[in-house]
């Protein structure tokens, strides 16, 4: 079914000198990931550096995507937080901008038990009725939502689908058997799409489609027209990609990709750091594909 589309990019937000948002080069990095295969984007993610975006930067970027991006693609804000009274009045403002759905990562830092983890998740479902696309990225929140925590939510109407960026097939293929119908996963790793393809994923909320989407919408589309081999020669050629794009902390090797590539997106704000000459040497020769 693909709710969101097959290839869903977790959008860079595009900076100025001063670092502040730049709406004419959100304009042109938005034409770009269309015309590469992106059939959603993700805005103020992770990727888009949510952690230093102010609430009223996000909204003012969430109408500014709608505005220009409605109806060309599914639009998902970025809305969740740690913090569960917030998630939730921040959530409800943003359903008035119009944006197609929202993700909520797992809270991070305050580690809840998986009890808080489903109390905190319907709390904000529950009280929107956006659809909601829930966010496992352990690594990044230091706990695991796990397969029995994510199919109870499914069970909540407006819950349609999870990133899981876990890396355990295992988990993925316990939420993918047991959900209920319509509930979907996508692979929140670059380098598992396919894997997570192949036990019955619907797609990918992908970093690396900045750059390398049109490969990876091949990739995507030769597996579910049933060349396999195609699509595992295309994976194995893309995962330098996936994995060089995180050797450094990320969003900066994808912004310093786009960059040489042509598509100005500036640099990062702190406690980012832009790249080195040797570093951008490094992603410079990942896009020798």
């Amino acid at each position: 079914m693909a709710r969101f589309g097959r290839l869903v990019t977790a959008m860079v937000t595009p900076f100025n000198e001063q670092k502040q948002i730049d709406f004419e080069k959100t304009e042109r990095l938005i034409d770009h990931l269309l015309a590469t295969g992106s059939e959603g984007i993700v805005v103020s993610g992770t990727t888009g550096e949510s952690p230093t975006l102010s609430g009223a930067e996000k909204l003012e970027l969430f109408r500014h995507v709608v505005s220009y991006a409605k109806g060309k693609c599914h639009i998902i804000a970025g809305t969740g937080s740690n913090n569960t009274a917030q998630s939730i009045e921040f959530t409800q403002e943003v359903q008035k901008i119009g944006v197609d759905a929202v993700m909520l990562v797992s809270p991070y830092y305050s580690r809840p038990s998986q009890e808080g983890l489903y109390a905190h998740f319907k709390e904000i479902a529950t009280s929107t009725d956006l659809p909601v696309m829930l966010y496992n990225v352990p690594g990044r929140t230091a706990v695991n939502m796990n397969a029995e925590t994510t199919l109870r939510l499914a069970q909540l109407p407006n819950v349609v689908c999870t990133k899981e960026a876990s890396g355990n097939l295992g988990q993925m293929a316990r939420i993918i058997e047991h959900a209920p119908e319509g509930f979907e996963l996508y692979s929140g790793d670059d380098g598992l799409t396919l894997p997570v393809l192949s036990i019955g994923g619907v797609g990918v909320v992908s970093v690396a489609s900045h750059v390398i989407g049109t490969e990876m919408q091949e990739m995507i589309n030769a597996y579910f027209q049933g060349d396999h081999a195609r699509a595992a020669s295309l994976h194995r050629k893309l995962v330098p990609v996936f994995e060089g794009l995180f050797v450094y902390p990320s969003p900066c090797p994808v912004k310093e990709a786009l960059n040489h590539l042509g598509i100005d997106v500036g640099g990062v704000r702190l406690p980012l750091i832009e790249l080195n000459d040797e570093e951008k040497t490094f992603v410079h020769s990942l896009l020798q594909l």
